[in-house]
């Protein structure tokens, strides 16, 4: 009797599982993610100083990426534009999606006038051209740090308010949200315990998607000379920097493209592949 029940529960149990794609894009942005923070002590040389007399020089033993268009140490300004790239987004994001998701739950159980009234603001806000919006408001606030963050996850705040809202709708209408309400639960209650954990698998991979985007529009501001200013320089004002040296075939150029690309796309692999619950068949 012992034994049966022992294995009944080993059978009910529930496990994680990602396959190897999910697992090789975790570990590219686990990369990433330790790179941006010790990026000031693993760069060989100082962010803006000339190592070289040969200005796109190749690939060699004493410079791993090769120098850029003044003769910098390629090698440095990625690791060291990580801390950009990867940071300014990853507080973007947060910053967007945290408001977003917010104010989509509050709208989707409280409803009425607050609901109408935010969804028209916030869709309103979403229609704006995300790049020309950054344009303009970094072209007459000036390009910060602070600046570009919140211009940022202004633009993208919107897009978390209406999927974060649809999903909450749904879920709030459940049967399980109705029988809190009759006990006499308020709205924080069901925010925080009805309806947020029956949401957050979709949030976190519109998370991930967001992020996505906000490190190629931040890349797309650089690239327009309106990022990250000199001599400090994001993934995208690298490319543009070293624009230059493309015909070349200069690592200067590819080097910062290949690390955008391996970002965004490892980011996608994961969110394609989130670790998912499987049933434990073992006896």
């Amino acid at each position: 009797m012992t034994m049966t029940t022992t294995a009944s529960a080993r059978k009910g149990r529930f496990g994680w599982h990602m396959n190897a794609v999910g697992i090789i894009g975790a570990a590219i942005i686990l990369f990433w993610m330790v790179v941006a923070i010790a990026a000031p002590w693993i760069s060989p040389y100082p962010v803006g100083q000339i190592v070289d007399f040969d200005y796109y020089g190749p690939m060699s033993a004493q410079f791993w990426l090769g120098t850029d268009y003044l003769g910098r140490d390629m090698l440095s300004r990625v690791l060291m534009g990580a801390r950009y790239t990867v940071g300014i987004s990853l507080a973007a994001v947060a910053i967007a999606c945290f408001v977003g998701v917010t104010l989509g739950m509050i709208a989707a159980v409280v409803g009425g006038w607050f609901d109408a009234i935010l969804s028209r603001f916030l869709d309103a806000l979403n229609s704006l051209p995300s790049l020309m919006f950054g344009l303009v408001v970094v072209a007459a606030v000036g390009s910060s740090m602070t600046v570009l963050v919140l211009t940022i996850a202004v633009l993208y705040a919107p897009g978390s308010y209406r999927f974060a809202r649809a999903l909450a709708v749904n879920v709030n209408a459940m049967d399980f949200v109705t029988v809190a309400r009759a006990r006499g639960e308020g709205t924080i209650y069901t925010i925080r315990e009805e309806i947020f954990p029956n949401i957050i698998g979709p949030v976190l991979a519109d998370f991930g998607l967001r992020f996505v985007f906000i490190v190629l529009l931040l890349s797309g501001l650089s690239f327009l000379g309106l990022g990250v200013q000199p001599p400090n320089a994001d993934w995208g004002a690298l490319v543009r920097e070293n624009i230059g040296g493309l015909s070349f075939g200069a690592p200067a150029v590819i080097m910062p493209s290949i690390a955008i690309a391996s970002l965004t796309i490892s980011v996608n692999m994961l969110i394609d592949n989130l670790p998912r619950r499987i049933r434990d068949r073992s006896e």
